[in-house]
């Protein structure tokens, strides 16, 4: 079962080794990280390989991260590319499988960047691939947004390389912005979806809220994990949570353990 960090980011400021203990004892065992330093080689202010010890005297992995790639979208690529050998270091000193894409800045959500978007998704594959680590894009809810009859992801899946550039498919926003159903996304790019993001919808506000507490089904919803490639999974919670973060972490996970786990 895993947890992207990004939901108790509040109590991984604070203190990272009790906020790590506490997933842990929720019955989470994988996780994705944020925030890497590049610059210092660092993870939540410790260096890369003494956060991996961390995690292993934890019983927790760590098998995918997101990383800061949108701010190089339209620096020379050879920026990029330094870039993205810095988060293959980082990458490996914790032993990673993905090295993940997460967001578009909003002044680059428009049809020109979703085209140099892809080819700069390509390049990163190509690096990331050769360096034995794989690589994915991570989809909100803009990159559904009707352009003259084009969307973001739609050149996103056209334009890239499947076999380099994979896909980490967020449910909540599949639900909350896309025309296109999960299973019907899967359909169109068997094996591609090797990652999913897993939250839920609050049933007024369409704001995020713990498992079981929203508007989704995933038990109609959910995709065929084999069909859909699926490797990791995790949990996520950006906000709106109805206690503090970690009451959220410990309740979504007891209800994916009681109700979703048996899927996947």
């Amino acid at each position: 079962m895993g947890l992207q960090l990004f939901s108790v980011r509040d109590a991984m400021e604070r203190d990272p080794l009790d906020a790590l203990n506490r997933v842990a004892a929720f019955g989470y065992e994988d996780l994705e990280t944020y925030g890497y330093d590049v610059d210092k080689g660092t993870y939540y202010g410790y260096d890369a390989r003494e956060f991996r010890i961390i995690l292993e005297d934890l019983g927790l992995s760590a098998s995918s991260g997101h990383y800061g790639f949108s701010e190089f979208l339209t620096k020379p690529i050879d920026e990029l590319k330094r870039y993205t050998e810095q988060c293959i270091v980082g990458a490996k000193a914790l032993d990673k499988s993905y090295i993940t894409w997460p967001w578009l800045a909003p002044e680059y959500r428009n049809l020109e960047h979703y085209k140099l978007l892809a080819e700069r998704l390509n390049a990163i594959g190509e690096w990331v691939t050769k360096a034995k680590l794989g690589f994915a894009y991570h989809n909100h809810g803009y990159e559904f947004d009707d352009h003259d009859g084009q969307n973001g992801y739609d050149i996103i899946l056209r334009d890239t390389d499947p076999a380099t550039v994979k896909l980490q498919m967020d449910l909540y926003w599949v639900m909350h912005s896309s025309k296109v159903t999960p299973k019907e996304w899967v359909a169109k790019q068997k094996g591609r979806f090797v990652m999913w993001h897993i939250k839920d919808m609050d049933k007024v506000t369409r704001d995020y809220t713990e498992l079981g507490n929203g508007s989704i089904d995933y038990l109609s919803i959910l995709p065929d994990p084999q069909e859909s490639g699926l490797e990791f999974y995790y949990i996520e919670q950006g906000g709106n949570f109805k206690h503090n973060s970690m009451q959220s972490a410990s309740d979504s996970a007891t209800y994916f353990k009681r109700h979703l786990q048996k899927f996947l």
